[in-house]
């Protein structure tokens, strides 16, 4: 009688990144505005300006589906506003 045939062993995969690196992720930066209100919501329009308490070079909070990863600041990239890591959480 024939043996019943062994499952093959699966390949490992050379990077085990490669299986998640597609999946999506919701990226945030937070930037705290004191004194914000239900009626400031309210009268929110395009071209509004909010005033925050966050100054040039002080760290944001960088989010990866709600997770604290790493903290960042704010920087002028050709005409674009980017975020430069700058510690890992």
């Amino acid at each position: 009688m024939a043996a019943a045939a062994q499952p093959k062993p699966e390949t490992p995969i050379a990077d085990p990144w490669l299986r998640v690196e597609p999946l999506p992720c919701l990226l945030t930066i937070e930037i705290s505005v004191p004194g914000f209100t239900v009626a400031d919501l309210v009268h929110l329009e395009r071209g509004r300006i909010i005033a925050s308490r966050w100054t040039v070079g002080q760290d944001v909070p960088l989010r990866i589906n709600g997770e604290l990863i790493a903290w960042s600041e704010f920087e002028v990239v050709q005409n674009r506003l980017a975020v430069r890591l700058t510690e890992l959480a």
